[in-house]
């Protein structure tokens, strides 16, 4: 691919403001057919679909890139065993380094992933025992998230000059 990091990076950091703001626009247009609080289900179903994002984007970083400066004592351990191939703010993927048990960090996200699954799924089953009449305004909202990774999807793509390697 021709995009580098630091675009993926702002794609990424882009994508939750994205999410929030076309969940607040489908929430106003809303109002002029719906209830307001069609309209506030509708821009609540995106604020959570934002922060869902953005806590699976830190469990997935952290899972499979550390920074070595967050790693501490780790990196210096690793220069005095002779590894000075390693930069002060290079990634170091988690799977790679000997000072991690990889059965141990791989167990660790698939239960926060587990536990962010059963929060999302608490959050739904509220919703459909206090507000059933409004639970696809939440769903609406909380797919929008789908629409921002289509269009995120087409604008890098138009940005590439090579489809194909």
């Amino acid at each position: 691919m021709t995009i580098n990091i630091s675009e993926e990076e702002k794609i990424l950091k882009r994508i939750p403001f994205e999410i929030i703001i076309l969940s607040f626009v489908i929430g106003l247009a809303s109002l002029l057919l719906l209830t307001p609080l069609t309209a506030l289900f509708i821009f609540t179903g995106g604020a959570f679909s934002a922060l869902s994002f953005i806590w699976l984007k830190q469990s997935v970083s952290r899972l499979f890139l550390l920074k070595s400066g967050e790693t501490g004592d780790i990196l210096k351990k690793m220069e005095k065993k002779g590894d000075r191939h390693l930069k002060e703010e290079e990634p170091v993927p988690i799977f790679q380094s000997a000072f991690f048990d990889k059965k141990k960090a791989l167990r660790s996200a698939l239960a926060l992933y587990g536990i962010r699954l059963v929060l999302i799924l608490a959050i739904f089953f509220i919703i459909i025992f206090f507000f059933s009449k409004n639970i696809i305004a939440f769903v609406a909202g909380f797919s929008t998230m789908v629409p921002v990774f289509l269009v995120e999807a087409i604008a890098g793509l138009s940005r590439m000059k090579q489809w194909k390697s």
